[in-house]
């Protein structure tokens, strides 16, 4: 045994010196024909052609940049963009691509972060920190620039080798997640293309057109000259100018009040509404943090979080125009205009209030919001969250990740969102009460970004005398004989539609959307100010994608207890004996790390509800009088009725949604479905989701042994929801009758398989690239503001 395992280590060694000896060839020969690598012959090459007005620039963005986008940007567009190549702006195709996977949870010690625009500031930069260019970087002529390119290898390699005339991928593809990627340099390419005939781009997926290709080809051949971004408008800059001054005032109150705006929006899309045309994508801006003030050129401030020691005298907080294609995995816009600015002036600047000295950035003090901004009233900090409360909770899922099943499973598949009105998380009572509370209330932030797992008992301990402490506080110290009541939910003052969430979870991602959609979940959230808050500096602020395992296992576990803490808001307007009825019906199999919580005393909550039931359902009786409450307020967005088809139509449609249990199990996690008119008129589309039940979500492994296959369910909504499609159906409205019979016939796997063949556009159809444009196109008609090109990273191979 030993010698066999000797012989196979010898020639694995042997493989890996044989290819390291073939690229090395190759880079010799590269150098002989082309001359040597050298980020400034590309430059020089750049600068010669840089002209708004040259045929280059009208080149790139008629010919080029649409096929870009269309074609490599829904794979390659944020960290988990296959080998780090980001499409989405030029800079990003300039910085190239990189071995290293940024999703790794398993590292010891934090990894260097790579962030475009933020950490490097060009090609040379990029090289010394291990990206290698996708584009020729020697001599700048047409035969080198396709022979000394990889993104033009990779092209030539997909048209050699298309997909197979087949309905499935076979064993050649790994369409996974976690794929094992293989990254070559132009040295490394033909080893590459001998061992993986089909890893050309678009991977799995069909080639381009000839035409298509001969476009990028063409502009490859010439040398793939990007054009610089171009200016934003004079009204736009005075738009600029005008918050730039307000965030940027010398005064300690707006100086706080700015580092605190900053800090719950940067990682948002800014746009002036007042300037933007209601069928046009507005312009964007990312609120950064600038060594230089306003006037000047924006000089980054490169922290790895928001809230990290910026090393300078004086921050000042500048809008950078986003000028990367929007991808909505990532795109959060935020609208601002005249009334939204003069409620900041109102909570921050005229409420009286001082602030003596600016709160520090050692992490033990920045981490913690409540400790960090105790100055400022809480009456400002949570209207600002909850003005915005989609974008808020938002952030946890389009901020800093782009995806990850470990960091998601500790949420329902679907739940609803309410919030505590301020009136009632602004009282002296309770702020003196959250006052007590700092201690327990630090956040796994403040360990920075390499961190031991074994510190997690420490944040327990603290969440668990947090909880008793608060159960205590609002069995004694409440008011004598007040009980929740309605009354006490955020009604959106009248008017805000952020009064109300449902979050979906899809695996590994997930959306947010404002109203209650679908029928009534198994769980809710009833959220209150330092809930909100501690939500936003765990998982957006505090989190760092780049962060050893340590890190991302803390910030996983704490999640747990802020959960919890929030569908405890919600059993506590239940009767007494509902709450733990729910509580164990939403904790079936929980481990014992739970249930020692749980008989820890921290869910305890004495006080009768202030609702007085009628029926025996309690939770679906209160469902409905929320529902009352919050009427005025609820949006109708992706409300199955807005769609124009026939009223049969949308009958027989709506029977998708009863769909549950096997049935369910077996379709995918998100389903976007086009339905073509029988009058000819504009194709809609609609998303079926699914809602994998789950016994508890407590479970940090070993998901699959925790689902509740019996309790799937489904949502059906009018719309696009969702940025990772798993799959395409596409039906004639005459044939929505068949389409449903069948989908709900759905029992086994070849059920489904049997229902594709007719109804699906799967990755390997003909006419897939026709069909993803029409659905992208449709989506940012209807959508200008939010949309943004979908990403096809999790498209199923079934």
């Amino acid at each position: 045994m030993q010698y066999k395992q000797n012989r196979w280590i010898k020639m694995f060694i042997g493989v890996i010196l044989v290819c390291s000896g073939c690229a090395t060839i190759a880079s010799l020969d590269l150098n002989r024909l082309y001359g040597e690598e050298n980020t400034q012959n590309r430059t020089h090459a750049m600068t010669a052609q840089s002209s708004p007005e040259s045929a280059a620039t009208v080149f790139y963005e008629s010919e080029v940049e649409p096929v870009i986008n269309a074609r490599c940007v829904v794979c390659h567009a944020c960290y988990d963009a296959p080998c780090q190549l980001k499409m989405t702006h030029p800079e990003g195709i300039e910085r190239g691509a990189n071995k290293e996977k940024v999703y790794h949870g398993s590292r010891l010690i934090a990894a260097t972060p790579n962030r475009l625009f933020i950490d490097g500031q060009n090609s040379t930069e990029w090289r010394e920190r291990g990206f290698y260019p996708v584009l020729n970087e020697r001599e700048q002529s047409a035969t080198a620039n396709t022979q000394a390119s990889v993104l033009a290898k990779m092209l030539t390699l997909k048209q050699e080798n298309p997909l197979p005339d087949d309905k499935l991928l076979d064993e050649r593809f790994d369409v996974s997640i976690d794929r094992s990627q293989q990254c070559p340099t132009v040295q490394e390419f033909e080893g590459y293309a001998q061992s993986q005939a089909f890893g050309g781009m678009p991977y799995a997926l069909p080639e381009l057109s000839n035409e298509e290709h001969n476009t990028l080809m063409k502009w490859i051949e010439a040398g793939a000259y990007m054009p610089s971004a171009p200016t934003i408008s004079a009204a736009e800059q005075q738009a600029v100018e005008k918050l730039e001054a307000f965030l940027n005032g010398d005064s300690l109150k707006v100086q706080l009040s700015a580092r605190y705006i900053y800090e719950h929006l940067f990682s948002t899309h800014l746009y002036f509404s007042e300037l933007s045309e209601s069928n046009v994508q507005p312009q964007f801006f990312n609120i950064v943090r600038s060594r230089t003030p306003s006037g000047e050129p924006i000089e980054i401030i490169a922290s790895r979080r928001p809230f990290d020691d910026p090393k300078v005298e004086r921050v000042y907080y500048r809008l950078f125009p986003v000028t990367s294609t929007i991808v909505n995995k990532t795109h959060q816009p935020y609208a601002i205009h005249k009334a939204l600015t003069d409620k900041w002036q109102k909570w921050f600047v005229d409420d009286d209030y001082t602030v003596t000295e600016m709160p520090s950035y050692q992490p033990q003090v920045a981490a913690n919001p409540l400790t960090a901004f105790a100055q400022l009233p809480v009456n400002a900090r949570y209207r600002f969250m909850l003005e915005r409360a989609q974008n808020t909770i938002m952030g946890y899922i389009k901020g800093p990740v782009c995806r990850g099943q470990v960091a998601l499973n500790v949420i329902n598949d679907r739940f609803w969102v309410y919030f505590v009105k301020p009136e009632v998380a602004a009282s002296a009572e309770i702020n003196a009460f959250y006052d007590t509370q700092k201690n327990n209330l630090r956040l796994p932030a403040e360990k920075e970004s390499t961190a031991f797992a074994v510190t997690w008992i420490e944040y327990a301990s603290r969440q668990g005398d947090y909880m008793r402490a608060r159960q205590s506080f609002m069995n004694t110290e409440l008011k004598k004989g007040y009980h929740f009541n309605p009354e006490d939910i955020w009604d959106g003052d009248g008017e805000n539609k952020n009064a109300t969430l449902t979050v979906f979870r899809h695996f590994d991602n997930a959306t947010v959307i404002k109203g209650l959609v679908g029928k009534p979940p198994k769980t809710a959230w009833i959220i209150d100010y330092a809930l909100l808050e501690r939500i936003h500096y765990l998982l957006v602020a505090g989190f760092d994608v780049y962060g050893n395992y340590g890190h991302q296992l803390m910030t996983r576990l704490y999640m747990d207890f802020l959960r919890m803490e929030g569908e405890t808001n919600f059993l506590a307007f239940l009767p007494p004996d509902s709450r733990r009825k729910e509580l164990a019906a939403w904790y079936q199999k929980s481990g014992p790390e739970l249930t020692s919580f749980f008989e820890g005393n921290v869910h305890i909550f004495d006080q009768p509800s202030g609702i007085e039931y009628k029926t025996k359902n309690h939770k679906k009786e209160l469902f409905g009088i929320f529902a009352k409450h919050l009427e005025k307020v609820q949006p109708q967005r992706y409300n199955l009725n807005n769609s124009k088809l026939a009223t049969n139509s949308q009958a027989l449609l709506a029977q998708l949604g009863n769909i549950k249990g096997t049935g369910a199990s077996i379709l995918p996690e998100l389903t976007m479905i086009m339905v073509e008119p029988a009058d000819g008129k504009t194709e809609e589309i609609f998303t079926l989701v699914r809602n994998s039940a789950h016994f508890n979500v407590n479970s940090l492994f070993s998901e699959n042994d925790n689902r509740d296959l019996k309790n799937d369910n489904v949502t059906l909504v009018h719309g696009l929801l969702g940025s990772y499609p798993d799959a395409f159906w596409r039906v004639k409205e005459s044939h929505l009758a068949s389409m449903v019979a069948l989908a709900q016939q759905i029992e086994t796997e070849q059920d489904y398989t049997t229902f594709l063949d007719t109804f699906a556009v799967r990755r390997t159809s003909k006419d897939f690239w026709q069909f993803s444009d029409r659905l992208n196109q449709l989506f940012m008609q209807d959508n200008p503001v939010e949309a943004g090109w979908l990403d096809y990273n999790r498209l199923e191979n079934r």
